[in-house]
């Protein structure tokens, strides 16, 4: 068996810290009141990030590129039909949707929650901008039927990865921590560098300063 870097840091980090974003924006989301300061700034990151992960599946790492997603309806339908037996690098088809999924339901959220206004002491920053009713249908979404969706999202991408432990041995959550899965035969590897570190690094910086600058132009 060989060991193959799949998974290198920043796509590692990006997981782990949009991970937590999503936990804490649902539950100073909940909480209300003062909690929303923080409910916008964890927001506020998490559009950082999701801006870094459409940049990163540029220029990141080979198994962290879009390209590298398997989404053809072709793939996901022989995918169902018999899945392979051994151990995979990568997305499977099912979980290049769900990764897709998770990420344009997350960045709809963070859309629709910069125009939504609850009409009592929270309104998103570019509310201005909006018309009433786009920024009330706006609200409906974030707070009702968006957040149920990206909830139902996240409970089946932690029950996808219960599923592969328990019935095919496969530890997808140790792959995302360490970055390395191991296998029979050669695979090619992510470059996992300084060098790509670095890029990511400021790809990130990059992402954050044009967040920082749009919040500093709204209204």
């Amino acid at each position: 068996m060989a060991k193959v870097r799949v998974w290198d840091l920043p796509t590692r980090l990006f997981h782990w810290v949009l991970a937590l974003c999503i936990l804490a924006l649902v539950v100073t989301g909940n909480v209300g009141g003062g909690a929303m300061v923080w409910h916008f700034r964890f927001g506020y990151m998490a559009l950082s990030l999701l801006i870094f992960r459409i940049l990163w599946g540029l220029t990141g790492g080979r198994w962290s590129r879009w390209s590298a997603l398997r989404i053809a309806p072709a793939t996901v339908w022989s995918y169902v039909r018999r899945p392979p037996e051994g151990e995979e690098p990568g997305h499977s088809p099912l979980g290049s949707l769900s990764t897709l999924a998770l990420l344009a339901m997350m960045l709809l959220q963070v859309a629709s929650g910069l125009i939504s206004d609850d009409d009592i002491a929270t309104a998103g920053p570019f509310v201005p901008w909006v018309s009433s009713s786009m920024s009330a249908l706006a609200t409906h979404w974030h707070t009702e039927t968006g957040k149920l969706i990206l909830l139902l999202l996240v409970a089946v991408h932690i029950a996808a990865i219960w599923f592969y432990r328990r019935f095919k041995q496969r530890h997808l959550t140790r792959a995302m921590l360490s970055g390395d899965q191991f296998f029979a035969q050669a695979v090619p590897a992510s470059r996992d560098d300084a060098r790509t570190r670095l890029l990511g690094l400021l790809l990130w910086c990059f992402s954050a300063g044009l967040v920082y600058g749009l919040i500093q132009f709204a209204p």
